[in-house]
């Protein structure tokens, strides 16, 4: 008895914490830069930009994503009302 009590709260954590984890998943299946899909090119390059997670398909995106980082990160909020 003593180990379900133990065992209860650590369940509801792990199920709750998987649903709040989905809601945050990342928007897009693009480039937020180019449009390639992500994981084509290999791994997707990922920065954190002011808080904000934004994936690339690779480090060229990322340069011309610091170039003019609001205009792609309109994109990303779009894609993330939706």
């Amino acid at each position: 008895m003593k180990s379900l009590l133990l065992a209860l709260p650590i369940l509801a954590f792990a199920i709750f914490g998987t649903i709040a984890h989905a809601a945050d998943a990342y928007p897009l299946t693009t480039c937020v830069v180019s449009g390639e899909k992500l994981g084509e090119m290999g791994s997707p390059v990922v920065i954190n930009y002011k808080g904000t997670e934004v994936s690339f398909c690779c480090n060229s995106c990322v340069k011309k994503f610091n170039a003019d980082p609001e205009k792609y990160l309109a994109k990303l909020k779009a894609a993330s009302t939706k």
